[in-house]
Formats: C-alpha cells, structure tokens, sequence
C-alpha cells in the first residue's frame, strides 16, 4: 500500500485493510463511522441476522444478512456500485466477512471496527423496530420468520428470501419504513383498497428480479406485475408453491365492500409449511377446501371483514395449528384465544391493528 496513502487514512481515523493481491476495504472508528453515515452518498448495511437487527440497529440501514446464501445477490440488487458502502455487524467479524465479499464484487467499502458493540459502547444512538417476529421450522428444518409489520402487511423470511403481503407505507399514525427492508423476491398482493394496495411502498420493495403478484384489478391499476384469479396456481421457486383463492363478503348488506371473484387470498407452501394467507373475507363456503394449514392469518374488522364470532368458525372450519388474527383495527380480538382453546389453535395477538 502507498505509505502516503496509509498515513492520510490512519489521520483520518481510516485503516485499510488488504494483502498486495487483494482489493482494499477501510476500517473505520466509531467517530469517523458516525461522519461518514451521515453523508446521503453512503450507503449503511447492517449484515447481521433479521432477528438482531429488529433488537436495536443504526437508523437509516438496510439489513443484508452476510450469512443468508445470498448476500452478494441481494447487495447487487440493493446497492449502487457508484458510491460506498459501510458495513457493520455486531462485533466486526461478520462484517469483515461482508466487506471482502463487497470489495471483490467492485463496491468500496468501508467496516466498523467494533461493530455495533463498539457504536453503543460510545452512546452513539440505536433504533428499535416494534415488530414481533414469529420463527417456525420447515419439514426440512429451515426457518420461516413472520415480521408483524401493521394491519394486513406481513413480511415473510425465509432462506434470504423475502416474501412481502399486502406492504402499506403508512397506516393511521404508524409508518413502515420499507427501504431499510430488502428487496422482495415475491411480492403478494391480495386486492385494491389501500390498507392493502400501495404503489409507493411496492416501488420501495420492487428490485430488478421481483416477482409481483396480484389480482386482476390491481394489476390493471399497477399496469405491471402478474394476475392470478381464484383457482389459480404457480410454483414460485422450487420449494415454494402459490394457490390463489377466494376472498368475499358473503353477508347481506356487505357483499359491496369485497365483491365474489374479485380479490384474492393466498395459500403458500413454504418447503413444507402450509400458510394461508386469508385476505379480506368472511367464513365463506370455501374455507373448506383449504386443508393442512400450519400457520393462518385470518381478518376480524367488522363490517368489513369479519366479526369475531366469524373468525372462531372460519378458525373451525381451516384448523390451523396457530392462528395470528390480522387486519382487524379497532375490534376486540382478546378473547379469541379463550374461544378456541379447545380445538388446540394456538391463536397468536399481535400488532395487526
């Protein structure tokens, strides 16, 4: 390395790192890596795990898990080659790990020595996501994580893929922030009102090799991504199969708000892990062709959707093993558990207000 060179980088905090035949990444302090994510020119990646990162991350980073398989794909769709990027973990070794990775593929780059241990060992701010994260096991052993984002928006991460339902940027007096979320490998949506149907947060989640899915109306209203109708199947990848199915209000003096044949719910077979994903629906006939449902989500937000008493039939009729009741606003789904505790749901609450 050029002894000048060494020496501006060493005054300024900077170390690099490298071997005569390797790139050069720099290694950076906590003070001089506060300076530099502060400039709108760098881009911030957290590299650790989806789980750590939900714990406590640096505002304005976008997780890329180092470890996911994937990394260099995920980085190359998310990433712009033109401008740096720094990279943290939770010590600095991963992070290492991901800074060779970057510089060999042609981004500049620049480690947090430390890692976010180091960051806080300094008070230097961190910021909490709220979302609870549900971890289930395929019958292969992966992992399947459920980020309760808000109301009907699910993100779904599974073997560093990223599978995003119904994403809304901004829901009452909750904001989503997507663009610290990776990009979506499928993005799913299920029908047109906007608690469900949000071109900016699509856009956010849209990367070069998404797959967007949608009904029919709404993909007429995006003017892109692909229409699945009622019956409709699609092996997304390997070990992940899609079934479109029927979404409606059947109750007299309701059947406006989500018409027979217009909306899609969505069955996902992950490696295994049966999930069905309801939409906005009542208990309708249907409901009893879905069979060997592991997982569940089912809508309450009457009149809308359904009333509590629907969702404990609806509960009934698709015996899910857990059921996480969504989209249901103001409605009172405390007592659901209790009700269907003797048919052994394991009925999940969480912030799908």
């Amino acid at each position: 390395m050029n002894k000048t060179l060494a020496f501006l980088l060493g005054m300024l905090g900077i170390n690099a790192t490298s071997a005569c035949s390797q790139q050069v990444f720099e290694n950076a302090d906590v003070k001089t890596f506060a300076e530099l994510v502060n400039n709108p020119d760098i881009q911030l990646v957290d590299v650790r795990t989806t789980a750590e990162f939900a714990e406590g991350h640096i505002e304005g980073a976008l997780n890329i898990d180092v470890k996911s398989g994937n990394f260099i794909q995920m980085a190359k769709e998310q990433l712009d080659t033109n401008k740096r990027v720094a990279v943290y973990c939770r010590s600095g070794k991963r992070s290492v790990d991901a800074a060779n990775q970057l510089t060999s593929e042609g981004f500049s780059v620049i480690n947090l020595v430390g890692g976010i241990l180091a960051w806080q060992n300094e008070n230097m701010p961190i910021t909490k996501d709220t979302y609870e994260i549900d971890v289930f096991k395929t019958k292969s052993g992966k992992t399947v994580k459920f980020h309760a984002l808000v109301h009907a928006s699910i993100r779904i991460d599974y073997d560093g893929k990223e599978i995003m339902i119904d994403p809304v940027g901004k829901l009452g007096n909750r904001t989503i922030d997507y663009t610290s979320m990776p990009k979506a490998d499928y993005l799913l949506i299920t029908h047109e009102h906007g608690d469900h149907f949000d071109k900016a947060a699509i856009a956010q989640l849209t990367g070069a090799s998404t797959q967007v899915i949608l009904n029919k109306r709404c993909a007429e209203m995006l003017g892109a991504g692909e229409a699945m109708v009622n019956g409709d199947q699609k092996q997304l990848a390997d070990d992940i199969k899609l079934e479109a199915v029927p979404a409606y209000n059947n109750t007299e003096g309701r059947t406006q708000f989500h018409p027979q044949g217009r909306d899609n719910g969505y069955i996902l077979t992950i490696d295994g892990l049966r999930i069905y994903i309801a939409g906005d629906t009542e208990d309708i006939p249907e409901m009893s062709n879905v069979k060997d449902i592991d997982v569940a989500f089912l809508p309450c937000n009457q009149p809308y959707t359904m009333t509590v008493e629907q969702l404990v039939r609806a509960a009934k009729i698709v015996k899910p093993k857990v059921l996480f009741p969504y989209h249901f606003g103001q409605t009172d789904v405390s007592k659901t558990p209790e009700l269907l505790k003797e048919d052994g749901i394991d009925v999940r609450i969480r912030h799908y207000e």
